[in-house]
């Protein structure tokens, strides 16, 4: 059963990036399916990532949830990113703070790794378990706790629900 869900999965996701790639023709969207077929049928037994995917409605929606949460986080992190580097007082005080996580699956914690590397003013260093070593552009505390509120908890929530 992990083995049809996997491959459903992958065939899923690689026709939902063709369509958004190519549009809605007929001719692509059908070449497009045979290309999906095959790679799901060759990649099938590498894409165990897949398996770790929760497919529910509420999985789903957190899904939409969390690519919009993701993206106001970006945009306000690029403001405040370039406000701190407009200011002539350039007020930054960097340095690299451990957070904890609560995700158990690989690719939430993979998922959340780049959601932070991603957001200016964080950097990924180092994952060990359920820590991570950031470099955050402005440390306000050394606490594991807060630093893991204002820096994971904002993804972490939507990410449990969809990878556990």
């Amino acid at each position: 059963m992990k083995i049809l869900k996997r491959s459903i999965l992958i065939y899923i996701f690689l026709f939902f990036v063709w369509f958004l790639l190519t549009g809605f023709k007929a001719q692509e969207l059908i070449a497009g399916s045979v290309v999906c077929l095959i790679i799901t049928v060759i990649y099938n037994s590498k894409a165990l990532a897949f398996e770790e995917l929760r497919l529910t409605p509420k999985s789903l929606l957190y899904s939409i949830l969390y690519a919009v949460i993701f993206l106001v986080e970006l945009i306000k992190s690029n403001f405040d990113v370039a406000s701190r580097v407009a200011n002539p007082k350039l007020p930054i005080h960097p340095g690299i703070v451990k957070v904890r996580t609560k995700l158990k699956s690989k690719i939430g914690k993979l998922i959340l790794a780049n959601s932070i590397t991603l957001t200016p003013g964080t950097l990924t260093v180092e994952t060990r378990d359920e820590f991570f070593y950031i470099h955050w552009i402005n440390i306000s505390t050394d606490n594991i706790d807060d630093t893991s509120r204002q820096i994971v908890a904002r993804f972490e929530r939507y990410l449990e629900v969809i990878f556990g």
